[in-house]
């Protein structure tokens, strides 16, 4: 007769997806904060359903496929957890630098049209 054996499961599945979804939870709270409107906000951006966005926003569960896609979209937390999270935070600067150079581009602009406007 064979002894019985047990399978211990770990408490994040053995899985890195325990780090992936606390880390998504942890963008989306950043910036939406953890109400019934950020259910709302995170249901309208991704077309996912109440307990769907509800599980994203509390950790338990992380965004798959489609839905990464257009949290990151939509969210500049996501997208920067992403970047992170894939080891890619060149990107994360190039995008900043980005921002920066249209910002700066912005304000060159209305320098401009006030110069002209006192001339």
């Amino acid at each position: 007769m064979f002894p019985k054996k047990g399978t211990v499961v770990p408490q994040d599945g053995g899985k890195p997806g325990g780090i992936y979804a606390a880390a998504i939870s942890e963008a989306l709270k950043s910036e939406l904060g953890s109400s019934f409107r950020a259910t709302k906000t995170v249901m309208r951006w991704t077309g996912a359903s109440d307990r769907t966005a509800k599980y994203w926003i509390a950790g338990t569960r992380g965004p798959d496929g489609w839905h990464l896609i257009l949290l990151a979209r939509n969210s500049d937390a996501v997208l920067h957890t992403l970047l992170k999270l894939a080891d890619r935070d060149l990107f994360e600067l190039a995008i900043e630098l980005n921002a920066a150079k249209a910002a700066l581009g912005r304000a060159a602009a209305i320098i401009e049209a006030l110069r002209a406007r006192d001339a």
